[in-house]
Order: structure tokens, then C-alpha cells, then sequence
């Protein structure tokens, strides 16, 4: 169940996302708010995963909001003012919904939110292998737009602090995760961690020197910590090392 709230100065606004949320079965609605000032206050007394955010407001608009927040939880802006929608993607938001609102529209919104928080929420027991059954890609967001990432196409993943980035054959791809959530729903078969900022897949790896991994044209670290793990898993098993002729 996705918890959400709703921050909006004006009551009909809220009203109407609250009956559209009631409608969904995977939405659970905590709270509401009329500025962001009241949101900080509902933040500390409940876990929330969604906000719908208007712009607006008195005391602070959403947009400040966004900007002074660590780590907020998904965004999903619902305002009646177009202008701000390169601005709020920018700020990693979910989606831009333009009042006045439809049920269809809100519907669409909603269900990007739910791929997005099963994708970061997925837990590890699921399985040793952790990608869906029979599914060879999964989604991201990079900024405004959502790009499918083949798994066979990942070359390694390095994180930067709240983002990743993904490395693929065709080109790379950064988006707002940690390494944590990603590594979890990663098939620890066909993936590795090799420093606490990267994770490779296995079997792209060229090479092996010293403390630095080779693929194509990349190098990657290896950090003490995981050297023995990598070399146990990715090199014992396959090296040749004596070959007896008869």
C-alpha cells in the first residue's frame, strides 16, 4: 500500500484527490495539508511515500519546497500553471498533473508511482534471483522521461550518493536510487559488487588487473574490501591455470 498526502491551499482541490484516491485500491491517503510548512510537521508523525504537491500556496510554494527537502519521498505536482513543469522535472517529480484533474489522467500518474515504488521497495527474499520471472528489462527515470533498460545490455552501475548511474551498451542512464534498492533486485548470478560505488555484470568483464576491473573501455575499481569475493566468484571457477597433456 503506497501512503500518500495531499498539500493543496484549496479545498475542492483537495477534495478531489482525496475521491480519486479512494477509488484506487493501492493508495492510502494519511493526511492533507494546505502548505508545505503543515507537510514538514506531517512528515515527523507519519511514513509517507507520495506526495501530491501543488505549487501555489502561501508561506511556501511547492517548488521551494522541493528544493529545500533531503531525500523527499515520490512527487507527483498537480497545479492549474503549465509554466512550471521543466522546473519540477528537473527536481526528479514523478509527474506533472494540470488542473483541473481527471480521474484517467490521475489514474495514469498513479500507476507510474506504483512501478517506481515496487521497483525501490522490492525485497531481497523474493528469491535468488531477484529480476522478475520471465522479465529481461525494467524501467527508470531520467528526469521527464522513463527508459527501459534491457538486463543483458548492463555493463556496471556506479552510485553517487541519492542517484546512480547505469552503464549499458548503448549508452548511460542516470537516475534517483541508491545502490542498495538496485543491488537487491539484481539476479546475483549476472551482477557483482565490487566497491561500495560500483556493481558490474559478471559476464562483460574483459579482465581482471591488480584492483581495477576491465570493461571495454571502462575501469572499474575494486575495493579491498570485496577483492577476495570478486576473485572467488568471477575468476576461480573459469581459470585454467595447469593444463596436463597426455
Amino acid at each position: 500500500m503506497i501512503k500518500c498526502v495531499i498539500i493543496d491551499d484549496e479545498p475542492l482541490a483537495r477534495e478531489g484527490i482525496s475521491n480519486y484516491i479512494r477509488e484506487i485500491d493501492f493508495l492510502e491517503l494519511v493526511g492533507s495539508c494546505e502548505n508545505p510548512v503543515e507537510l514538514i510537521k506531517l512528515l515527523d508523525q507519519h511514513h509517507v511515500d507520495l506526495i501530491f504537491l501543488d505549487i501555489q500556496m502561501p508561506k511556501m510554494n511547492g517548488i521551494d519546497f522541493l528544493k529545500m527537502i533531503q531525500k523527499p519521498p515520490m512527487v507527483i505536482i498537480t497545479t492549474a500553471f503549465p509554466s512550471y513543469a521543466l522546473e519540477g522535472f528537473q527536481l526528479n517529480v514523478l509527474d506533472y498533473l494540470l488542473k483541473p484533474i481527471t480521474f484517467d489522467r490521475f489514474f495514469k500518474s498513479v500507476n507510474k508511482a506504483k512501478d517506481y515504488y515496487q521497483l525501490i521497495t522490492k525485497p531481497a527474499s523474493q528469491g535468488s534471483s531477484k529480476q522478475d520471472k520471465g522479465a529481461d528489462y525494467f524501467f527508470i527515470k531520467c528526469g521527464s522521461k522513463y527508459e527501459k533498460i534491457v538486463f543483458d545490455d548492463i555493463l556496471y552501475v556506479q552510485g553517487m550518493q541519492n542517484y546512480i548511474t547505469i552503464y549499458t551498451k548503448k549508452d548511460k542512464y542516470i537516475t534517483l536510487l541508491n545502490m542498495k534498492d538496485l543491488e537487491q533486485n539484481l539476479d546475483s548470478q549476472s551482477f557483482i559488487r565490487v566497491h561500495k560505488s560500483y556493481i558490474v555484470s559478471i559476464d562483460k568483464i574483459d579482465g581482471i588487473e591488480g584492483n581495477e576491473i576491465s570493461i571495454q573501455s571502462y575501469s572499474i575499481p575494486i575495493s579491498r574490501n570485496y577483492r577476495e569475493q570478486v576473485i572467488e566468484k568471477v575468476v576461480m571457477n573459469k581459470l585454467w591455470d595447469k593444463i596436463k597433456f597426455s
